[in-house]
């Protein structure tokens, strides 16, 4: 999902959610997907900007075109379809960083092509051309109830691997022309999103056709600001980080580790086991109706013992997604994903997480060109 932009004040509080089939796993040997005859997937590294408070939101910059110019692109592994606000011309878009992104004719993606086939089944389940040479046209809506309206195209991705190499793969994503996200007077903090779902459309799951990467994508959002993403598996950390397998989420695609139970200072909270989904795409954690006032009440009783009721205001950085329509929704955002490495390895099926200092960039160095 795209960012929930509500801004945070006060203080985080630490809830620990346990997941039922989480269990720690030792790495399996590596062995290497050969590409080409002497070609193998690598990995690539990307600094990340933004914090939750005061942004509201992690974003990397991604060069894109011929010649490459730089884009910021919001982090969401909540959604797969990664997309610009663009001229073509634009009908609805907010004022962004950088100039408009501007398509021309020979980059559309045209409505029989495979990708807006996955790109369609994605979305709405149907997909019907009338013309061999119809473009293909989308909309995709989020959670926060933004949108965005507008055509697929293909262009390069200017990317510099660990293995030294330089890339420039041509990737499908999306020319954005009628927007509704946030303020169209405000100066936006992006030009777009970055979709890092598992479906095929995804810029992750097309860098893995290409033979780029492995299907594999982490983020290590730092609480000073800032932090680190990554595609591939050279930097994960197999034999130290905890493991739960992947669930088949019943909202869409999204990442989940299946059911989790909620403890507060230790001892359950009496709710019933309830699905969670990973959402980088959010700033704050969400829960629905029932386990969000279990803790609550628990915050409460546990704070009574020392203070007396507050009538000023605290940020819980938790919130009932029941207000907000995400219904028996759960979501694990960024508050709560701050300082850990957090992995969504599509090639085993698995999620995993580690605690880390992700103020530093691993060593091999930023993928930004």
């Amino acid at each position: 999902m795209a960012a929930w932009w509500a801004r945070p004040a006060g203080f985080a509080l630490l809830v620990v959610v346990v997941l039922a089939a989480a269990a720690s796993a030792d790495r399996p040997a590596r062995g290497g997907l050969s590409v080409t005859a002497g070609a193998e997937e690598s990995s690539a590294v990307f600094p990340l900007y933004g914090d939750v408070y005061p942004h509201g939101l992690y974003y990397v910059v991604m060069s894109i075109g011929n010649p490459p110019r730089p884009y910021f692109l919001d982090v969401d592994t909540g959604s797969d379809l990664t997309w610009l606000q663009c001229d073509a011309p634009c009908v609805s878009c907010s004022k962004v960083p950088h100039p408009l992104y501007r398509p021309t004719k020979n980059k559309l993606v045209p409505c029989v092509d495979q990708m807006c086939a996955a790109l369609h089944g994605g979305l709405t389940g149907r997909h019907k051309c009338d013309s061999p040479k119809q473009q293909c046209d989308y909309e995709i809506k989020y959670a926060d109830q933004g949108s965005s309206l507008g055509v697929l195209v293909t262009d390069s991705f200017a990317l510099r691997l660990a293995n030294s190499s330089i890339v420039r793969p041509g990737l499908a994503f999306g020319c954005g022309y009628d927007q509704q996200v946030g303020s169209s007077t405000e100066v936006s903090a992006t030009d777009g999103v970055l979709g890092l779902g598992s479906g095929s459309v995804s810029l992750l799951s097309q860098l893995k056709q290409h033979g780029i990467t492995k299907n594999v994508v982490g983020h290590c959002l730092s609480t000073r600001g800032g932090g680190f993403l990554f595609f591939g598996d050279d930097i994960v950390p197999y034999s130290r980080a905890t493991w739960a397998p992947m669930a088949r989420s019943t909202s869409r695609n999204y990442y989940s580790p299946g059911s989790a139970n909620l403890y507060f200072g230790g001892r359950p909270l009496g709710v019933r086991p309830m699905e969670v989904v990973f959402d980088s795409g959010s700033s704050f954690t969400y829960f629905s109706a029932q386990p969000y006032q279990a803790l609550v009440d628990a915050i409460k009783g546990d704070l009574s013992k020392n203070l007396k009721e507050k009538y000023g205001n605290a940020c819980l950085g938790i919130l009932n997604g029941s207000e907000v329509g995400l219904k028996d929704l759960n979501i694990v955002g960024d508050i709560t994903m701050q300082d850990q490495m957090v992995i969504y390895d599509n090639e085993r099926g698995q999620i995993g997480w580690i605690r880390a200092p992700c103020d530093r960039i691993p060593k091999f160095g930023s993928s930004l060109l």
